[in-house]
């Protein structure tokens, strides 16, 4: 069943599904493993695996000079999300972006989780801000709206060459992000609307949002979306704060405002174990609140945040 399906399937109840990052090079699968054993109690509709493009590091040679190379620290989606699929029986949903990425490499991306029977996708464009001069100059797409024409292309049989193929039997089927309080190149909410309606009349099946801390931004969001016809399930996506410098890095880096209340609380704590509580305190009520709303399903963004996340779907599920 189809991401989707399987919320709709859910007999009323609020879904859980959550967010993996791909483990360092050099480390093993099995730190994935352990997050998914903890949370799986908890029925899981999906897991969603993020990815990440190559980036410049500067490593020492043999005559003392340091060299630019170009180095994935993690491993890519496609083996990963295959492993879950196939250990856990639950849906694993790769993140297939566009920064740092090639048309080329994502079509074989694309074949190869279709010859794995990995078949829902979440398209996203990806953090291009530290791109360097050749990956700018890449045949990639601008915009996720281009990777979805591909997508799409390709359940077609059409490759982004324009050449055709088999289309895969089983078409590919994804989500996208929406924003509640606007993506950072948005001049304005309308243009925010315009573009997650786009997404929707194209194809998407449902919306995630960005993270966000304050419901009233969610809900205020998903009214306005109704009121342009946009009727796919936009689940809220959710992060328990557990670093205290996250009350000034979040902002900065995903443009989600802190509530004046959560600010204060966290303004006041020695350390980051004391953030972490009211992390997950208030994560509880922001969860409560959403379940009361009855929200198709809650996203959890875990990385580095697990155990947190654990302790608050002990308490809504």
């Amino acid at each position: 069943m189809q991401v989707s399906e399987l919320i709709k399937d859910n007999k009323g109840q609020t879904a859980f599904s959550f967010e993996l990052l791909p483990p360092l090079k050099g480390n093993s699968i099995q730190q994935v493993f352990n997050v998914i054993d903890r949370l799986k109690e908890f029925d899981p509709k999906y897991i969603n695996i993020t990815t990440h493009h190559s980036e410049n590091v500067f490593i020492k040679s043999e005559d003392g000079s340091m060299q630019k190379r170009s180095v994935r620290k993690r491993p890519g989606t496609v083996a990963i999300a295959a492993s879950i699929q196939n250990r856990y029986g639950i849906t694993a949903v790769p993140h297939i972006i566009t920064a740092g990425f090639t048309k080329e490499e994502t079509e074989y991306t694309l074949y190869d989780l279709s010859f794995l029977g990995v078949h829902d996708l979440l398209l996203l464009r990806g953090d291009s801000s530290n791109l360097d001069e050749y990956q700018l100059a890449m045949d990639s797409h601008s915009y996720a709206t281009g990777l979805q024409t591909q997508v799409n292309n390709f359940n077609k049989g059409v490759a982004f060459d324009g050449s055709s193929f088999d289309a895969p039997e089983m078409p590919f089927s994804y989500g996208m992000a929406c924003y509640p309080e606007m993506h950072e190149e948005s001049e304005n909410m309308e243009l925010e609307l315009f573009y997650s309606k786009k997404k929707v009349e194209n194809g998407a099946k449902y919306l995630v949002t960005q993270m966000f801390f304050d419901n009233e931004k969610y809900f205020k969001f998903v009214e306005k979306c109704r009121n342009e016809n946009i009727h796919v399930p936009i689940i809220p996506g959710i992060k328990p704060i557990h670093l205290k410098n996250q009350l000034t890095i979040l902002p900065k880096i995903f443009r989600s405002s802190i509530p004046e209340a959560l600010a204060h609380e966290l303004e006041k704590c020695q350390s980051d174990e004391e953030a972490k509580e009211i992390g997950v305190e208030w994560c509880i009520k922001q969860c409560e609140e959403l379940i009361a709303h009855k929200v198709p399903s809650i996203h959890f963004y875990s990385f580095m945040a697990s155990e947190s996340v654990y302790r608050i779907a002990k308490a809504i599920y």
